[in-house]
């Protein structure tokens, strides 16, 4: 094969030696091979792995090659799927293609008519793989031409702090947060009112595009370099000379690509792909990842001298649930944004809806509270969003777990203490979250703990002091009845040897 790194294959047959000899065939030819026996496993195979071509026999105990294939669209869409069939199912074949199959083979085959065919299918799901990604980036920036970044919070205030003091410079800027967070905007910031503005702020999904993709996207290619490179292309490096390079998923790129981006930020140049011409570029690095690289470096998935050429300086953008007084925040923005989309008047959210909103964790943060009010927006029937708007997820997380009962007549000293530790329990013990939730400072938190902590202390050995002298005065009551007893008995003794002598 002439591409630079495998296309991944996936064969499915319920046979073994057909699943044998496909593998030795296909491997021969460059291919990485996954197998499957059923159809099932090969649904596993797609969740978990990135395949270019299923190849998958047509008539197959359980689940078959048609179902497999709508199954896998709906899975993967961009995979290509080859089925293999006999004469007799020719007709279901070229049904299938109806269904989204880009070919099929007829048995007996020959290896070159399968090597042929899957060559093709590789080439077409690449081209598919990258106009997909080019019209995503291309609707993205049309979109988010002004990016808002919301949110009045401490750590987003320090986050936002911290991305304008970087900004004027020519650092590195490695983003840090999960998925959702909000990386690409404060990337777009950084840039936005940097010395760079005016220049090109160019961005890559690092694990949206299949590895040679992405390294022809990053350095670009000659033509003939490699099968179906039939012009020459510039690279992101090249475009964005004098400007801004976002790389998204930074954590997902292969080891060889490692070594070529190494490269160019430490000496500012680089070859395209086939070519031997040194380019120069001028480029600054704002890159982002959701996974830790520090345990990929350990791991040895990661390089750990081009993590410190990125990591020059780090900004940690906090999880949504760590700043749920954002929340409301959020949820008005993007009312505003969508009703004016979907052309309808929508008041505000209910009481309600909000609270439930409020306790949601929200594992997919800005992103998913997004689509949350944009779906709402889209489904009320009212000018005010209520619960029965929200998706089940949203409602799982009830408003009653966020409250507590306070006794009538609880003293005032109990109902601090118990508002502070069910605060505490609910921001799982973080003491800033919790003194920013009840409006005090993390000094005040640790003072009052320190203070409720010194009264049990207190109370606990009062308690102990009394129970020592009540268990005194039980000791002392038991002695002084065993001295009358003792006393009275020597009485009876007495008056008895006086009764004897007379």
């Amino acid at each position: 094969m002439n591409n630079l790194t495998k296309q991944t294959v996936l064969i499915v047959d319920d046979q073994e030696s057909i699943r044998i000899a496909l593998s030795r065939m296909l491997s021969r030819e460059g291919y990485e091979v996954f197998l499957a026996e059923s159809g099932e496993s090969a649904l596993d195979i797609l969740r978990e792995k990135k395949i270019n071509v299923m190849l998958s026999d047509l008539k197959m105990h359980k689940m078959d090659g048609l179902r497999l294939l709508k199954a896998s669209k709906l899975i993967k869409p961009e995979v290509e799927v080859v089925l293999i069939t006999a004469h007799g199912t020719i007709e279901k074949a070229v049904g299938a293609m109806k269904d989204g199959a880009y070919d099929f083979i007829t048995k007996p085959f020959k290896k070159i008519v399968i090597t042929n065919m899957i060559k093709k299918a590789v080439e077409k799901q690449a081209l598919v793989v990258e106009n997909k990604y080019l019209h995503e980036q291309l609707a993205h920036s049309e979109h988010d031409k002004h990016t808002d970044i919301i949110g009045q919070s401490d750590v987003m205030c320090d986050v936002i702090k911290l991305a304008e003091q970087v900004a004027p410079s020519q650092a590195s800027v490695l983003i840090q947060g999960e998925s959702g967070t909000g990386k690409e905007a404060i990337a777009s910031l950084i840039h936005n009112i940097g010395a760079r503005m005016d220049k090109p702020f160019l961005k890559v999904s690092c694990a949206a595009l299949p590895d040679t993709l992405l390294e022809s996207e990053l350095f670009g290619y000659e033509k003939g370099a490699f099968t179906g490179a039939v012009s020459q292309k510039e690279g992101r490096f090249e475009l964005a000379h004098n400007g801004t390079l976002f790389l998204d998923e930074i954590g997902e790129i292969t080891p060889s690509i490692q070594v070529k981006l190494l490269r160019v930020l430490q000496e500012g140049e680089f070859e395209r792909l086939g070519g031997t011409r040194v380019i120069k570029s001028n480029v600054r690095i704002i890159s982002a990842t959701n996974v830790n690289l520090a345990d990929a470096i350990k791991q040895k998935k990661f390089r750990e001298d081009l993590f410190y050429r990125l990591n020059v300086i780090t900004i940690d953008i906090p999880p949504l649930r760590e700043r749920a007084e954002d929340i409301p925040l959020l949820i008005n923005h993007f009312l505003k944004i969508y009703q004016k989309q979907n052309n309808k008047e929508i008041d505000g959210i209910s009481e309600e809806a909000q609270d439930a909103m409020i306790s949601y964790q929200w594992p997919g943060n800005v992103r998913e509270i997004k689509n949350v009010v944009e779906r709402a927006v889209v489904l009320t029937q009212g000018r005010v969003i209520t619960q029965k708007d929200l998706p089940d997820n949203i409602l799982g997380g009830k408003v009653e777990d966020r409250k507590f009962a306070i006794p009538f007549g609880m003293p005032l000293r109990e109902i601090e203490k118990k508002i502070i530790i069910e605060t505490l329990k609910r921001s799982k013990g973080d003491k800033e979250v919790t003194a920013r939730l009840l409006g005090i400072t993390p000094r005040t938190i640790y003072r009052k703990m320190n203070s409720l902590e010194e009264k049990e202390k207190r109370e606990e050995l009062s308690k102990e002091v009394l129970n020592e002298e009540e268990r005194r005065r039980e000791k002392e009551m038991r002695r002084e009845e065993m001295r009358k007893e003792e006393a009275r008995r020597r009485e009876e003794e007495e008056e008895a040897n006086d009764n004897i002598n007379s």
